[in-house]
């Protein structure tokens, strides 16, 4: 049994919204095969559509689209590289400053209050 990362999309839509909106999820699959394991994220998908109201009583739709990636671990070792995924930009400083917001927010948020 190997495990792989598979890449689950959905689409989101609101009722009176004019934005699209996308859900990328990664998750964690066993299976046998890459194939086995592209059915199996397919079938999670196809279960989690759903449909329902938000707090302002506007229909929300799931909407499965498709398993955009399969990637086979090799091995489950502390430090295994799960996933990367490379950003091109024009200018660098504006992503380097959000990442370090990020982590200080990732901080402060571990931190005990008292």
């Amino acid at each position: 049994m190997n495990w792989y990362i598979t890449k689950i999309v959905f689409n989101i839509s609101a009722e009176q919204s004019s934005k699209a909106q996308f859900d990328e999820q990664l998750r964690l699959v066993a299976a046998e095969t890459k194939e086995e394991a592209f059915l199996k994220a397919r079938m999670i998908g196809l279960h989690e559509e759903d449909t329902f109201y938000n707090d302002n009583m506007k229909k929300v739709k799931w909407e499965f689209i498709n398993v955009s990636e399969v990637i086979c671990l090799k091995n489950l070792e502390d430090g295994t590289e799960v996933y990367s995924r490379i950003h091109e930009m024009e200018e660098g400083a504006p992503y380097i400053n959000f990442i370090h917001q990020k982590a200080i927010a990732l901080r402060l948020n571990a931190m005990p209050l008292f």
